[in-house]
């Protein structure tokens, strides 16, 4: 029968694992002192070896004959457990494992004994899927565990881990394989498998694997499905994306301002059925490395490409200005959080191309500019002609802003968060652009505010933020939201939500970024009923 070469190629000890040295190394360390936790708690993104280094540990730990803190595959304690026959190390799918009765089920059968060896392991795989309670019924066998009981938890989301839970477990953060590791072992499979795999081919499915080693193998198991002599073309063909020529044409049409060279290009990749959201993931990845070659260039480290395709970043980073870069990739990410929601990505994707071809990165600033001083200006008026009618308009006090960005009111509930790791501060107008990076976790953000505050999360659709020196800077295109951040409660919760998720307090700055002719409809009236009402307008 026929096995998956990701079940095939499974490390079998902690020698075998890639890219985790120092997770692997303090295990080994502990196996051979003696001096084992008895919980874990294992978290990363997919495929980087998480449940694998669970079962070689629950191995490890009941080996008879154990090799420097390896198992020895020998006994027939390793034999039964890779054969998954043996009763004292259980595995738990918390995905549909998740209710209390489960769990408590699970504390029943802790109490005895372990019937062959030593340890009686449970290995709980996404353990983020417990409900409340059954993380709660989990809690009190982990903080008071019987002497032969051991628990190893991995979850691809740690944030929705209880606290209470990962206060009693030893940590271990896996990283993402490196390109270059997944790459080596994608051509030592091949060479066993008596596959021919060109390395660029190993290159590109490591490079679309993001981090991955199981995605890498899969995709290479479907690849040799296709053929036994895999090309870059092959793999282009099985990942369902657009490929290196066609994503730096479009990169080149983007520079040259050619709109309708983009579009032709679209046009024959979406008769290929190339996927056009995968192919917007090209394009911010490979405007990604232009930027960093164009603000970092004697560092090439940095870059996430192949080695073939350095000359054209470079020759792009050497075209573009580095505002006109981040430009591009303000619009293309915008992009693509809006692709998955909409029916037609095609279109969706010619737009974003279309406005890249036919504006600046230049226009586009001053445009953004001008649109936030205009809606600041605006949100000034509403609030004077509300003042009016609540005979209060000499109580107003201008908001204060650095580099036109809404500041969300500071309360004393924000000045002693609990155990912050960063404090908001500083001034905003001495930062520069790079000094900011996009906050990765905003789309976590917005579902736990959408929890927290459901009335207000509606106006931050499409938006988007960037962290650093303390500030998180957010922007929309919904300039009611700059007015709802006036509120302390808004703002209260809000900033909750970014604790909650980031475990980090924020000085929060919002920005429109709605273009000035949005807003014609809106100045008018608020023009006329401001003089109506005898207030000047500045």
């Amino acid at each position: 029968m026929y096995k998956a070469l990701y079940r095939k190629y499974r490390p079998m000890t902690f020698d075998d694992v890639v890219s985790q040295p120092h997770i692997t190394t303090t295990l080994r360390n502990q196996l051979m002192s003696g001096k084992t936790a008895h919980a874990y708690l294992f978290t990363g993104s997919r495929g980087t070896g998480k449940t694998t280094c669970a079962r070689i540990l629950a191995k490890a730990l009941n080996c008879l004959d154990p090799v420097d803190g390896n198992p020895c595959l020998e006994c027939e304690i390793c034999r039964d457990a890779e054969e998954n026959a043996l009763s004292d190390i259980i595995e738990i799918d918390a995905a549909s494992n998740n209710g209390v009765d489960d769990i408590r089920d699970l504390r029943d059968g802790a109490v005895y004994t372990a019937e062959r060896c030593r340890y009686k392991v449970y290995i709980i795989d996404e353990v983020h899927m417990l409900s409340k309670e059954a993380f709660n019924a989990l809690l009190k066998i982990m903080e008071e565990p019987p002497p032969h009981v051991k628990f190893i938890l991995a979850t691809t989301e740690i944030h929705k881990v209880l606290p209470t839970i990962l206060s009693r477990c030893q940590r271990y953060d896996f990283r993402r394989i490196l390109p270059k590791d997944i790459t080596e072992r994608l051509l030592y499979v091949a060479e066993k498998e008596n596959i021919s795999l060109d390395r660029e081919a190993a290159e590109l499915i490591a490079k679309t694997a993001d981090g991955g080693m199981r995605d890498a193998l899969s995709l290479l198991d479907q690849c040799i499905a296709f053929s036994e002599n895999v090309t870059l073309d092959i793999v282009s063909g099985a990942a369902g994306i657009a490929g290196r020529e066609p994503v730096f044409d479009i990169m080149e049409a983007v520079a040259d301002k050619n709109a309708g060279k983009a579009a032709e290009v679209i046009d024959s990749l979406y008769g290929m059925s190339k996927d056009m959201q995968k192919l917007c993931d090209e394009l911010i990845s490979q405007f990604r490395n232009v930027m960093i070659a164009k603000a970092v260039p004697n560092n090439i480290n940095l870059l996430a490409c192949m080695p073939s395709e350095l000359e054209r970043i470079k020759a792009l980073a050497d075209r573009l200005s580095l505002d006109e870069i981040m430009h591009i990739l303000e619009i293309l990410q915008a992009g693509n959080e809006r692709i998955a929601r909409v029916s037609s990505k095609r279109v969706e994707i010619e737009m974003c191309l279309l406005k890249l071809c036919s504006q600046t990165a230049g226009q586009s600033v001053q445009a953004a500019a001008s649109g936030t001083e205009l809606t600041a200006k605006l949100d000034m008026l509403e609030q004077k002609l509300a003042a009016v009618q609540q005979n209060s308009y000499n109580n107003i006090q201008p908001v204060q802003n650095n580099n036109n960005y809404q500041t969300a009111p500071q309360h004393t509930a924000y000045s002693k968060p609990a155990a912050p790791q960063n404090q908001g501060g500083g001034d905003l107008s001495k930062m520069k652009p790079e000094d900011f990076v996009r906050e990765e976790r905003w789309t976590d953000i917005l579902e736990k505010f959408a929890e927290i505050c459901p009335s207000v999360n509606g106006a931050l659709s499409g938006s988007y933020a960037m962290t650093g020196g303390g500030f998180m800077l957010i922007y929309t295109e919904n300039s009611f939201f700059l007015q709802l951040l006036r509120n302390k409660e808004n703002a209260e919760k809000l900033q909750e939500a970014i604790r909650i998720i980031t475990g980090k307090t924020y000085a929060i700055r919002a920005k429109c970024t709605a273009k000035p002719a949005e807003s014609g409809d809106k100045l008018k009236g608020i023009l006329d009923k401001a003089k109506e009402n005898n207030i000047p307008v500045e």
